[in-house]
């Protein structure tokens, strides 16, 4: 490490995540050094989700404030991946940002998929702009510029109205030859708004492309004042990702035949491929790496707050018994509860669909737990079935992936679900039938894989390729466990994802009636 070590004494990475906006600074061995975080929330306003961009700037500076950033050499900005920010040429906001968790852009997706003969799901930005044309929306004749939140918090701090290729590729398909946005596409949109005759130029509204390693800008005199002072104008800054490249730094899973299940808010799977999938499944999106190797990416938009929702009402049952505030010791108690349920939980079914779910084709959702009379109803087995829950929609869409005979070599778990020892790890193996491995810094997440970016910015032209980087100088000793499938627990959940799949139709009916 002798020819990088001196390259920085600290780097940063921020993320904005659905839950918490979060910052973490590394040192120069790549290890975390400080912290801090802040919590937020979307909200349902007149029928989209969204964030209110004014407590963006708040969450950073408290996550800021609670970590050490007093010798930050270089930092990146991660977020949210997908969603819609619409701004004029002043960069002034058209409508409020439409987040991933919106389910509303159906028409349009299908109508992409169909021109480009490529899955483009709801929540990608070109699937937001399409629908908004489709629905003659005022602010689309003010557009100038569409982002994404990472892409708008950068451009903020730096200036510089651009994202990286990984982030790219949840906002137009990308050309992983080159490394942008796909020419063939853009001129088909481009045709598509002559023919509707619409002013929108689709490079001209785009973000530039920056590949990870690259330089992205310099944090400017008024970034840094967004941020409290609290770094120094002109540090470089580290092409903005979402969080599903800043996972797959984070996780040692950038090079082919490897892959990482982010569980948290939501949960998505990314497998780095050898060779394109056989055909389109409108289950699997096709991404990037941060440096534009192919992805196949199964994204959920319901997870664990399900289960924060019922854990909640847990810790007000304990409270009301014993008149004491419940810590989140909770969590850990409860999840290692699990552990002693059914392998199948018992034929206790819970549906996790606070929101819509692509991979299983629902706009909204109904959570509920479904039973029978026969059902073993007992805490660990709901509790179980919650965790399964949390993970059987990614099930399904792996599945897909499998029958395509792709090879995945390891399969890495990271985020809040695997925060408590062994049960996240040991019910996502039975899911997916595969080892899989969980690190010690499997809770930091995507704010780590961010500051990893932005070292590796620092580094690359010393260690080569962004997998050289990871797996010789930051992994090279990293604390990890790996689990194998226990096959009781592999049938336990083939029995209950049988169960679950055949239930949709019931949930299909809650969202229709209730």
């Amino acid at each position: 490490m002798s020819n990088i070590e001196n390259k920085f004494k600290n780097c940063l990475g921020i993320e904005l995540g659905s839950t918490r906006i979060k910052a973490v600074v590394i040192d120069s061995s790549f290890s975390p050094v400080s912290s801090g975080d802040y919590t937020w929330k979307s909200s349902y306003t007149d029928k989209i989700w969204t964030y209110d961009l004014a407590e963006v700037w708040k969450g950073l500076n408290a996550a800021l404030e609670a970590a050490d950033t007093s010798s930050v050499d270089a930092a990146g900005v991660s977020a949210m991946m997908h969603g819609y920010l619409a701004f004029d040429s002043d960069w002034n906001l058209l409508v409020p940002f439409r987040t991933w968790q919106n389910t509303i852009t159906g028409e349009a997706a299908e109508e992409l998929t169909k021109l480009f003969s490529f899955n483009i799901p709801q929540r990608w930005s070109i699937a937001h702009l399409y629908q908004a044309i489709l629905n003659k929306e005022e602010h689309i004749s003010k557009l100038a510029h569409i982002t994404t939140l990472a892409g708008y918090v950068h451009y903020m701090l730096t200036g510089v109205n651009a994202v990286g290729v990984g982030e790219a590729s949840g906002i137009f398909p990308v050309d992983s030859e080159k490394n942008d946005y796909d020419s063939t596409m853009l001129d088909k949109f481009d045709k598509l708004m002559a023919e509707k005759n619409c002013s929108v130029k689709i490079r001209e509204v785009l973000p530039k492309v920056i590949s990870a390693g690259e330089n992205a800008g310099y944090l400017t005199e008024s970034g840094a004042a967004l941020l409290g002072n609290r770094l120094k104008p002109g540090i470089p800054f580290a092409p903005a990702e979402g969080d599903a490249g800043t996972g797959m730094t984070a996780t040692n899973a950038v090079a082919p035949c490897t892959g990482n299940v982010s569980a948290g808010t939501s949960v998505f799977s990314m497998i780095v491929l050898e060779k394109p999938l056989s055909r389109v499944y409108p289950e699997i999106d096709m991404v990037t790496t941060p440096t534009g190797k192919p992805v196949a990416m199964v994204h959920c938009n319901n997870c664990t707050n399900d289960m924060n929702a019922w854990v909640n009402i847990f810790k007000e049952a304990v409270s009301l018994m014993t008149g004491s505030e419940v810590s989140d010791d909770i969590y850990t108690r409860l999840y290692e509860k699990s552990l002693e349920g059914d392998a199948d939980c018992g034929n206790v079914t819970v549906y996790n669909y606070l929101a819509g779910e692509s991979v299983t084709h629902f706009d909204e959702g109904r959570p509920m737990v479904v039973r029978s009379a026969e059902s073993s109803f007992t805490l660990a087995n709901l509790v179980r079935s919650m965790l399964y829950s949390t993970i059987s929609t990614l099930k399904i869409g792996m599945d897909i992936i499998a029958d395509e005979g792709v090879k995945i070599n390891s399969l890495t778990g990271h985020g809040g679900l695997f925060k408590t020892p062994v049960v996240g790890q040991k019910y996502l193996a039975a899911a997916c039938n595969a080892p899989v491995t969980v690190m010690k810094t499997a809770g930091e997440g995507g704010p780590y894989g961010m500051a990893l970016l932005a070292a590796y910015m620092l580094c690359s032209e010393e260690t080569g390729s962004l997998e050289k980087f990871l797996s010789d100088y930051v992994f090279a000793n990293a604390e990890s466990t790996v689990m194998n499938p226990d096959p009781s627990d592999t049938e336990g959940f083939s029995r209950y994802i049988s169960v679950y799949k055949n239930g949709l139709g019931v949930e299909e009916a809650a969202v229709k009636l209730i």
